[in-house]
């Protein structure tokens, strides 16, 4: 059954004249597997109607229609075989497909009228008289899916045309949104064949697919799709289908639509920001029907996915290595020109990793938000002064997060700053949340991401900071700020950045151990070095450093002790005078709280084991026995 599927039958179409026979028969001879004329196939009623000029009718094609079906069914060559028939109806397609469980390639050949007609009126051994020409017209209904070849050139050039396109990887998209369109325009410009598929809602989502093949149809040929039964049916297999939808009960939603429709050894490839507990479920529960599942992180924004991202694939080592071709052409390149494209791990690792490059993208995010914050408002440098600040601090960092800001300073609307203009409530869509989760599950403190998370919850809250401010006047600086702290402030920023890093890196290490994926942190570093919303100077040395101390913590490592000591400093009196003044620094607060945490030999904690050994019993250890043996207090003094 699996060998039948992988059979492939090549149907060239179109209207009479246009070259089907020969070109046909010149693609069989290069594929090596035999040819069928579909005309030969016709009833000697039908033959002798098209000679005397009479067209023929559905009735008359029915029986033709049902041969040319026995005959692909019988075909025995493993590779399949050419077929030519012109197929002009929707429904005579559609039919030859109902009638067989093979994989079809169409390929449909077209020209102008005036140039068939005057082939036809030169040509002397084809039964169809030429003044059916205008009847066949009519009744096309040209196919939105296939290979189409437009018959102006040689016979031989037409057949190098359609082997270029057959020998391109193939791929269907399900979602045409931003980073849907974005990732299809990018797989064209890559050499990939991609059909696309969007829902209808009627008065919401219309004619999405279509409309998107038509605005890029100067430069690209997209087939596509509203009805995803036909969608699926038209690719050829075993199929790939990368899923770009609304991560969570949409994703399970299209699946179940899908799943009916699959083969065992076809796959699915969800490029959204699942949850990667979720993924783990949906490759466990499809590895059980023999179709494969990638959770793939993809990241790079609207830009990254039109001109290449940062990719992060999990789950099947074989699905991957099966569609690394199409990720890795589109992928953003490092440095070295290689892609921004690794298969990271088993089960959900790809999607838990790009979780956590968002949470160490919202932390980074909150650091530029408050440090700007921090310049304009409590030591009042002007917009300019503030971007051209972050400019100076980007000639080093070199970090895409900064360099986008630089931009949102200088960007006005009507004369006034466009910043100004934005209310302060920051949204979320759940990456970061997640983070903190998956922290809390494995024992990582996270303190600068959850942080971050924590101040989008806060500055959703509008009406209440307004009320507060108010009550609490905490509108203007309470203490005076020092003239230094400027220049202190880039070493402030360089070491939270680090830590931010750190914390994020060593949530994956942790996640990696307990679950066994074996993820390389040099690696993971270097795909997010380019066409991620993360990738900097920083990321850049992580590659190196990692490769050195594999299984050690970011803080910990040597080469970047020094620069952490050097920066100590500067983060701590940036902090202290910047809270003391009123100014809200949250993710450089937890950075601190995070820095002296971890470099303590004695912490607080010893307090609180007693205090859970005093109220719940819960046991503690001690420092003058071994570790791992636990005792317990009766705190409780009798008078």
């Amino acid at each position: 059954m699996q060998e039948d599927r992988g059979k492939r039958i090549y149907i060239v179409m179109g209207v009479a004249g246009v070259g089907k026979t020969s070109t046909a028969k010149g693609l069989a001879e290069k594929l090596q597997i035999p040819f069928y004329e579909g005309d030969e196939m016709h009833s000697v009623e039908n033959i002798e109607k098209m000679k005397n000029g009479t067209p023929l009718t559905d009735e008359d094609r029915k029986a033709w229609l049902q041969k040319i079906a026995d005959t692909i069914n019988n075909v025995q060559h493993k590779n399949g075989a050419v077929f030519t028939c012109s197929a002009l109806k929707e429904r005579y397609r559609e039919f030859l497909m109902d009638q067989t469980q093979l994989s079809f390639e169409w390929i449909y050949l077209y020209e102008t009228k005036e140039a068939i007609r005057s082939r036809m009126q030169s040509g002397k051994d084809h039964f169809f008289n030429p003044e059916l020409l205008q009847s066949q017209f009519d009744t096309l209904e040209p196919p939105a899916y296939g290979i189409h070849i437009r018959t102006d050139k040689t016979p031989a050039e037409c057949i190098d045309s359609i082997l270029k396109e057959i020998k391109k990887p193939k791929i269907g998209i399900i979602g045409l949104g931003v980073m849907g369109q974005g990732l299809a325009l990018n797989m064209a410009d890559n050499n990939v064949s991609v059909t696309v598929y969007n829902r209808e809602i009627k008065g919401v989502e219309e004619d999405i697919a279509k409309n998107f093949s038509d605005e890029n149809k100067e430069f690209y040929y997209f087939s596509w799709f509203k009805d995803l039964e036909k969608f699926l049916r038209y690719l050829p297999w075993p199929r790939n289908i990368l899923l770009m939808v609304k991560a969570g009960p949409a994703v399970d939603s299209v699946i179940s639509e899908v799943l009916p429709l699959l083969q065992e050894g076809d796959l699915i490839i969800d490029a959204g920001n699942s949850h990667y507990l979720d993924t783990q479920r949906r490759i466990s529960e499809l590895e059980e029907k023999d179709i494969h599942y990638l959770g793939t992180g993809v990241s790079g924004g609207e830009e990254g996915a039109r001109n290449g991202p940062s990719i992060m694939p999990g789950g099947s080592q074989e699905a991957y290595t099966r569609v690394s071709s199409i990720l890795e052409s589109i992928a953003a390149k490092d440095k070295n020109g290689d892609a921004c494209c690794t298969y990271i791990g088993r089960e959900g690792s790809g999607h838990f990793v790009k979780m956590v490059h968002n949470g160490i993208e919202y932390g980074e995010m909150q650091l530029i938000a408050e440090s700007y914050h921090f310049l304009r408002f409590y030591m009042n440098l002007s917009i300019e002064e503030i971007a051209a600040t972050f400019s100076k601090w980007n000639e080093s960092l070199d970090s895409y997060l900064l360099e986008i800001s630089v931009d949102i300073l200088q960007r006005r609307e009507n004369g006034e700053l466009l910043l100004d203009l934005i209310l302060d409530a920051a949204g979320q869509k759940g990456t970061g949340g997640w983070s903190t989760e998956a922290a809390l599950k494995y024992g990582v403190a996270l303190d600068t991401i959850t942080t971050a998370v924590m101040a989008r919850n806060i500055s959703g809250e509008k009406e209440l900071r307004t009320r507060a401010s108010e009550l609490y006047d905490n509108k203007k600086p309470r203490n005076k700020i020092s003239e230094d702290i400027k220049e202190k402030l880039f070493g402030a920023f360089k070491l939270v950045q680090i830590i931010n890093h750190a914390i994020g890196f060593d949530l994956i290490y942790k996640a990696s151990e307990e679950n066994n994926w074996n993820l390389d942190l040099s690696e993971i570093s270097r795909i997010w070095t380019n066409g991620c919303i993360i990738r900097s100077a920083l990321m850049e040395s992580l590659v190196e450093r990692f490769k050195e101390n594999p299984e050690k913590h970011l803080l910990l490592n040597p080469n970047l002790i020094q620069e952490t000591e050097t920066c100590r400093e500067d983060m701590l009196e940036v902090g202290t005078q910047a809270m003391a003044a009123g100014c809200p620094m949250p993710v450089t607060a937890s950075a601190i709280n995070y820095f002296l945490n971890f470099t303590s030999y004695q912490t607080s904690a010893n307090m609180i084991q007693a205090q859970r050994d005093y109220f719940g019993a819960h046991s503690y250890e001690r420092t003058d026995k071994p570790r791992g043996k636990f005792y317990r207090t009766h705190w409780k003094m009798d008078n």
